[in-house]
């Protein structure tokens, strides 16, 4: 049994691509609205917001939020969105650095 094909390459036949869009965004914004899900949204700049999806369309989201003004925010604009709240880098308890820092005595 031969494991290579031996037509020649124009006649064999690739594999087609995964397609651009799987048109699942709607539903699943949709259940993250009903559900009224605690979400972060990382924008394209860097920042992360978090809240959850009150409204959504075509080109945008509306992103609630407790004691922040509420946020539409093009879809153009969004890096990911992730279900419940990524840590944020800047309110870290401990590095490497502090931990070795307290361990010499270092202020």
């Amino acid at each position: 049994m031969a494991f290579r094909n031996n037509q020649p390459p124009s006649a064999r036949k690739g594999k087609t691509p995964p397609p651009e869009e799987t048109h699942e965004e709607a539903g699943y914004l949709k259940a993250l609205a009903e559900k009224q899900k605690p979400i972060s949204v990382k924008l394209v700049g860097g920042e992360v917001v978090r809240g959850w999806v009150e409204y959504y369309d075509r080109d945008m989201i509306r992103l609630t939020r407790d004691g922040a003004p509420n946020l539409f925010i093009f879809k153009h604009d969004i890096l990911y969105i992730c279900e419940g709240t990524l840590k944020d880098p800047s309110r870290r308890t401990r590095t490497a650095k502090t931990a070795a820092d307290s361990a010499t005595g270092v202020a």
